[in-house]
């Protein structure tokens, strides 16, 4: 049985290649709350995965691997996906073990595309354009049934940032690998192009989003100031919509809500799968 004074080691797997973001703040502020919060002994450790091919061993209990530039197709066959792979396969081995100690793994964005393109679960694509801001994703009714994604309502609102997308779901491949599709992009009747896959559940260890829910208010602020970012907005979705986007960004209902929500989630079950050895 664990307790709070025993080590809770979590492996921050960074993809981000030295790109600006605000994903890896976010995730050890998450971190640094839980572990405030709930009294735990919660620590994390950083690896520079596609920079510095520095990788995690088994030795950690939960997994948070990152977002990140570029295209999600391009990477493969790399020295960096094949020490990615490695790991990820490491852990599903353990995890389908007799092993109790059950280890849980985030995919965020990036990792989540790669996830997809490897499971070939659908269309790893680039879009027509540059998906960014706060817009409302709809759940499945697997995710309205998913523990990660209870309290939340349907639709919820999420943070987008990627020129790539997963459509076109197979829904053959999906029962082969036992994954549940859990969210979808927002309905947008008015464009005649198939809606992109925003939450799997690849496994009961494994589960991945398109959107950043470790995505905050801070951060979105940051974002939100640079100009690049201010026309790509206005452009594809006019002053107003930015202009809401931006006073939206406190607002308890939305953005606040999801980073409240999936990632708090996600480290109290992977702490669950530890105490119940």
């Amino acid at each position: 049985m664990q307790t709070d004074k025993t080590e809770i080691k979590a492996a921050i797997i960074d993809l981000y290649q030295d790109y600006p973001n605000q994903g890896m703040r976010s995730f050890q502020d998450l971190l640094k709350q839980y572990r405030t919060q709930h009294n735990v002994n919660l620590t994390y450790q950083i690896f520079d995965l596609r920079g510095k091919n520095e990788v995690p061993d088994l030795s950690f209990d939960l997994y948070i691997s990152s977002g990140g530039p570029g295209s999600p197709l391009d990477s493969e066959g790399s020295e960096w996906e094949r020490l990615y792979w490695n790991l990820i396969d490491a852990i599903d081995g353990h995890n389908q073990s007799n092993a109790t100690n059950k280890k849980h793994v985030l995919f965020v964005c990036h990792s989540f595309q790669l996830m997809c393109r490897r499971l070939k679960l659908g269309d790893v694509n680039m879009r027509h354009s540059e998906s960014f801001g706060i817009f409302p994703t709809h759940q499945t009714e697997a995710g309205l049934n998913d523990p990660l994604l209870e309290g939340l309502a349907d639709p919820f609102f999420i943070v987008d940032s990627r020129e790539w997308q997963v459509i076109n779901p197979d829904e053959q491949r999906f029962a082969e690998t036992g994954s549940q599709l859990l969210a979808l992009e927002k309905e947008r009747p008015h464009v005649p192009r198939p809606r992109a896959m925003m939450a799997i559940r690849f496994n009961d260890y494994f589960f991945g989003t398109q959107f950043h829910p470790e995505a905050d208010p801070e951060g979105m602020k940051i974002h939100f100031a640079d100009e690049e970012k201010k026309q790509l907005i206005i452009a594809e979705y006019g002053q107003a919509r930015y202009d809401d986007m931006l006073q939206g960004l406190a607002h308890p209902e939305k953005i606040v809500l999801t980073h409240k929500t999936i990632i708090p989630k996600f480290i109290q079950q992977a702490l669950q799968s530890l105490q119940e050895v």
